[in-house]
């Protein structure tokens, strides 16, 4: 079993402290939190061993989880990879695109494997049918929340509309060209809402909605792709998938059949596939110590964890442009 720590004990970090006590793949040596106050507090309540130092809990692990405000991630990071010790990391991977090279830089130097934290390439919705998912050429995302204050010290984009944008990037095989986008700030100081256009060189286009001010909850992406639609529902856990093949020349009374100008009949197909119940932090941070073992690739590298941030930058330039 992987020793393992958290840096950051807050909402989501106390999520993972749960988790990794509960993986059989992990021994939850403890974790540090700035705060030493609540850390003790957490402590008490909890039972989790609470350490003095940062640099205490690192030298205690093999694999250290950094929960931390994302202004903080850098500096941690650097701390787990200089001290040789696997990283898992939360999105997004830093604050900016720079500290992101580095950070996947220093892990190849150094000998140590790194998985980000974008949880919904584990959601079991995605995972049902991301295999279906071949050269789709136009691709609608919307995601809205509530508003929270916790997530308002980055914008939308890097709070919401990067797990999008990494799922995207995960599907389409190839370059981002070109980035339009527009944001409009309601309540935080950085904006609230937000929408892309990002386009690929093999002439894919993805159409991106983020908000988190909405008065409902959404997280649905569509994918189109030359005679298929797959509708994939993150926050219901649910899927779609209807594709067309060419009509047999006497389909059954009730096919649905569709006819082109060019009298090309095709015939549509709709097919639920089964999705598993999971719970998807689990399953990321234990497909990490996997990777770990078998010294393979994570499922979410740095790399791509800085390709996701390098769009989601690009997203929040073109604000600064109108």
């Amino acid at each position: 079993m992987l020793k393992a720590g958290v840096l950051g004990a807050g909402h989501l970090g106390k999520i993972h402290l749960k988790l990794l006590k509960q993986s059989t793949n992990y021994e939850l040596v403890g974790f540090y939190d700035a705060n030493q106050e609540a850390a003790k507090a957490l402590e008490a309540e909890l039972g989790y061993k609470s350490f003095s130092s940062m640099e205490a809990l690192i030298d205690a692990c093999d694999m250290v989880d950094v929960v931390t405000p994302t202004i903080h991630h850098f500096a941690c990071a650097e701390k787990v990879i200089k001290a040789g010790k696997h990283l898992f990391i939360e999105k997004p991977i830093t604050n900016t695109v720079t500290e992101a090279d580095t950070i996947r830089d220093l892990a190849k130097k150094h000998g140590v494997r790194g998985q980000v934290g974008q949880v919904e390439r584990f959601n079991p919705a995605f995972m049902a049918v991301n295999h279906m998912i071949e050269n789709p050429m136009f691709i609608e995302a919307h995601r809205l929340s509530d508003f929270n204050p916790r997530g308002t010290d980055v914008s939308v984009v890097l709070d919401l509309m990067i797990h999008d944008i990494d799922a995207i990037l995960s599907v389409v095989k190839s370059k981002v060209k070109n980035v339009h986008a527009s944001g409009v700030s309601v309540i935080s100081d950085t904006p609230d809402i937000a929408n892309a256009r990002i386009e690929f060189e093999n002439g894919c286009v993805a159409n991106l909605t983020a908000s988190r001010i909405s008065m409902k909850k959404m997280r649905k992406a569509r994918f189109f792709q030359k005679d298929a639609y797959i509708s994939v529902d993150f926050l219901e856990k649910k899927c779609e998938v209807v594709k067309m093949k060419d009509a047999p020349k006497n389909p059954d009374d009730f096919a649905m059949v569709l006819t082109n100008a060019e009298g090309v009949k095709k015939q549509i197909y709709f097919d639920n596939p089964e999705v598993a119940g999971n719970n998807a932090i689990l399953d990321e941070l234990d497909s990490f110590a996997q990777a770990i073992a078998n010294d393979t690739t994570p499922e979410v590298s740095l790399s791509q964890g800085a390709d996701a941030l390098r769009v989601a930058m690009q997203v929040i330039e073109n604000f600064k442009e109108i």
